[in-house]
């Protein structure tokens, strides 16, 4: 452990280093922009005397100031985990405010001449620029070290279900993590067993673990499974606590669904509730719809002409129309028109009714199979986003035969509708569409609308452009 708090203090001060170069950098290429490359006229912004030693003292400055700035916003906390387009709406925030209160403290300090507004602006820019080059640079740097580095961390879950064995894929994903599972044990005697945990993996039950722990070095223990009970949770953690063990828990999604309650009273009678979901509120409603319609314009404007040749290749690879249109429901379960560009033979529920599509489909068309692929057959539900039935992004709609099934099945499937249904989703870029567990993008979709903020969902769109997993 000491060894990884090493490696990540000197990858933080790493960071903490390019991030001063980077913005050091972008505000000086900012001024000659403005003032030496002649690319904008000058007009009243007459260069200074001594013009690069000014603004560089005003740059190392604002350096410091983005630097103070990036640590409260914890972008030097390490490991950092995650894909590098996880990290760009935080960066943005953080460059934005950096910039403006950069300009804000340039203004108030009265210099003579005083500083260019042209220069201020075009920082946004090449600070942008230069911060994001910076950090996939400094991302990529991260990751081919810590693939190299042998692993530090050696983890014990605790549960052998879906949860515990998605648990030991992220660990064994992310290598900047530098952990290990080195055994599995069960919360109780009957706990089922996720198909991908072997049982020699298994090292038995909670009564074990303390042995186990005694026999071996663990580092970690993460509790999986919440069928364990409060009782034997304190007896591991506080076993934890006298090995010098460090002990996690994967918390149950309504824990985290009802983390936050909303209060009322009726007369002199308290009522205890749920908080409302955070697109119940006006305002946050009124700008994802801005955002939807702005986007959904933005990419018909955009994408007509390619679509025009998909439709083309769609009409001369099989008979049939173009466009599948299909029931779908929406926000409080309303059914709609969806519609998609037409992947499959015109008849290919003929015989079987509604079924959900398999990898390598023998009912798809060889354009479908593409289509599906690189999420392209999704492209003309923009026009259901203008339309209002549909955003951007959300959990996706099911079919209305699907859903009568999976309301009974599901705990909490029909909380999937309190908002509009998506083009894209968290589940979705998390490789959670087509035959995967209707459990897990349950969760999914609703840790989306719990924690929804217009910088996730752009986060959703950027992952959208770079997911493949299970599209099919």
């Amino acid at each position: 452990m000491r060894t990884r708090d090493t490696l990540n203090v000197m990858a933080s001060c790493v960071a903490g280093l390019g991030d001063a170069l980077a913005v050091f950098g972008g505000f000086m290429l900012a001024t000659w922009l403005r003032f030496d490359s002649g690319f904008i006229p000058l007009f009243h912004d007459t260069p200074p005397a001594h013009l690069y030693f000014l603004y560089s003292k005003a740059a190392a400055l604002a350096m410091l100031l983005f630097l103070f700035i990036f640590q409260s916003l914890e972008l030097y906390v390490r490991p950092q985990t995650g894909s590098f387009s996880d990290k760009i709406p935080r960066l943005i925030r953080a460059t934005g405010l950096g910039i403006l209160l950069s300009a804000a403290l340039a203004f108030a300090i009265r210099t003579e001449p005083p500083f260019s507004r042209v220069t201020v602006v075009l920082a946004f820019v090449t600070v942008g620029i230069c911060i994001l080059f910076e950090r996939y640079l400094l991302f990529r740097w991260e990751l081919f070290m810590a693939r190299r580095r042998s692993k530090v961390s050696q983890v014990v879950i605790i549960g052998t279900n879906s949860i515990a064995a998605r648990l030991r894929k992220t660990l064994r994903n992310e290598p900047r993590l530098g952990a290990r599972v080195v055994a599995f044990f069960r919360s109780f005697p009957e706990a089922p067993v996720h198909p991908s945990i072997s049982a020699d993996e298994i090292k038995g039950g909670l009564g074990g673990i303390k042995e186990f722990i005694e026999k071996n070095h663990v580092d970690q223990i993460i509790l999986a499974d919440m069928a364990v009970g409060t009782e034997r949770m304190i007896e591991l953690i506080l076993l934890c606590e006298q090995s010098l063990i460090t002990f996690n828990l994967v918390p149950d999604l309504f824990h985290i669904l009802t983390g936050s309650v909303d209060m009322q009273a009726i007369d002199d009678i308290p009522l205890l509730g749920v908080s409302r979901w955070p697109l119940d509120h006006f305002w946050n409603r009124t700008l994802k719809r801005a955002e939807d319609v702005i986007g959904a314009l933005i990419g018909l404007l955009i994408l007509s002409p390619f679509m025009l040749v998909l439709a083309f290749l769609i009409k001369r690879d099989s008979p049939g129309p173009v466009l599948f249109i299909q029931d779908r429901c929406g926000e409080r379960g309303r059914v709609f028109n969806l519609i998609k560009f037409r992947t499959m033979r015109v008849d290919a529920e003929e015989n079987t009714g509604p079924v959900w599509t398999v990898e390598n489909d023998p009912r798809c068309t060889r354009i479908g199979a593409f289509l599906r692929r690189f999420n392209l057959d999704e492209l003309p539900q923009l026009w259901n986003v203008i339309r209002g039935e549909m955003s951007l992004v959300g959990p996706r709609p099911e079919r209305p035969f699907f859903v009568e099934q999976f309301k009974e099945d599901i705990n909490r499937y029909m909380w999937r509708h309190v908002s509009k249904p998506g083009i894209t989703g968290w589940a979705q870029v998390n490789g959670l569409r087509g035959n995967t567990d209707l459990t897990d993008r349950v969760k999914y979709d609703l840790y989306y609308l719990e924690h929804w903020s217009l910088a996730f969902d752009f986060k959703i769109l950027l992952k959208t452009f770079l997911s493949r997993q299970n599209a099919y």
